[in-house]
């Protein structure tokens, strides 16, 4: 009898099973079930892209690995205007399909294995770390970067703004870091999803902001979705911006593995970063959503930490999450525990702003009364 290595014995267990029972118990409030637990956008994707994937439609052939000369210069356009990341050529961007596969899959292209590792913040998306223990590396999760040992050390992901938090790392804190990695030899990740979605203190900027990184894109890598900012988690829609030298790595390793954006999702691509009102306008619609969640919230005796940026406000009763999930779920609200995110998020539970303007204000009901 034949037998697989089974690669998914390294992994954690998938959290989101966990969730099952209190799902059940959410549905079956009178008026239904308010799911707030998973960030994945719900409102319209808008007209212009739809428009330009249907045209794109009729594509029989292969696309490049690298995608056409106008989406990268969509991409060396936009993230110049954006993100102030001046002198890009075609060499500094990558498109990639979607920023969960490449955050699960760059420790394994970039050749880190057993002895290196990989730092991610303590409190952060799961798939840094299913990422590093897919590769075989070692796991450094850190509060503060620059504390790290930095032997063996190969890989720093930074996530600002964060999931789940939605805390911003300021202009200095990245200045800081970003020279500390670079004494040190680290080569760093930025994962900048939500930066376009900054709501109170810091305006968030990116590692590619010169003065952050003083003009030089070397050993720095920043990632980039427009799943939030364009509705399009649908379409797998991410790209990269950064070091030439390890983006040509990843594109040469990527051609073997046909890891391809569809045609008609490059020129989706390229219309939704040639647009900018169709940004504001989502913001708006989660800014009506965040507010009176937000408050809804305290009145009901939470504590909302963070949360200056982002989809999520990471709230607390200053209890076991698991606790704070039983008691939202009893209203009929499904929230995500912040175990789920590390152990430093046990008393948190992360409440995202990604239901209908309808659903939200059910919870909003349901809740401080």
């Amino acid at each position: 009898m034949s037998t697989v290595p089974a690669l998914s014995q390294s992994l954690p267990v998938f959290p989101w099973d966990r969730l099952k029972p209190y799902e059940e118990t959410a549905r079956a409030h009178p008026d239904g079930i308010v799911d707030l637990s998973i960030g994945t956008p719900v409102d319209p994707v808008p007209a212009l892209v739809r428009r330009a994937l249907a045209d794109a439609a009729d594509s029989p052939g292969y696309p490049t690995v690298w995608g056409t000369a106008a989406l990268r210069d969509a991409l060396t356009g936009w993230a110049g205007r954006r993100l102030g990341a001046g002198g890009l050529t075609h060499r500094n961007v990558l498109p990639v399909v979607g920023s969960k596969e490449l955050v699960a899959w760059a420790p394994v292209q970039l050749a880190l294995g057993p002895g290196d590792r990989v730092a991610y913040p303590r409190l952060a998306y799961p798939t840094y770390e299913v990422g590093a223990r897919l590769a075989g590396a070692g796991l450094a999760p850190y509060a503060d970067p620059a504390e790290l040992d930095p032997a063996g050390l190969k890989l720093l992901w930074l996530n600002s703004p964060s999931n789940p938090t939605g805390g911003v790392l300021s202009k200095e804190e990245l200045t800081r870091i970003v020279a500390w990695a670079r004494d040190h030899g680290v080569l760093v990740f930025s994962d900048e999803c939500y930066l376009e979605l900054g709501w109170e203190g810091p305006e968030p900027v990116s590692v590619l902001h010169p003065d952050v990184c003083g003009g030089s894109y070397d050993g720095l890598v920043a990632v980039h979705s427009l799943s939030k900012r364009s509705n399009l988690a649908g379409y797998r829609a991410a790209f990269l911006v950064g070091d030439e030298n390890v983006l040509g790595e990843l594109l040469q390793v990527r051609k073997h593995g046909g890891m391809m954006v569809p045609s008609p999702v490059q020129a989706a691509t390229i219309a939704a970063l040639g647009d900018d009102t169709h940004v504001a306008e989502q913001r708006e619609r989660y800014a009506a959503r965040r507010g009176p969640l937000r408050a809804a919230l305290e009145r009901d005796g939470f504590r909302v930490d963070l949360s200056d940026a982002g989809l999520y406000l990471w709230s607390t009763r200053d209890e076991n999450c698991w606790d704070t999930v039983g008691y939202l779920a009893e209203r009929g609200i499904l929230v995500a525990p912040g175990e789920f995110y590390g152990e430093a998020g046990a008393r948190h539970v992360r409440v995202a702003l990604t239901a209908t303007d309808e659903r939200v204000d059910a919870a909003v009901k349901r809740l401080g009364g």
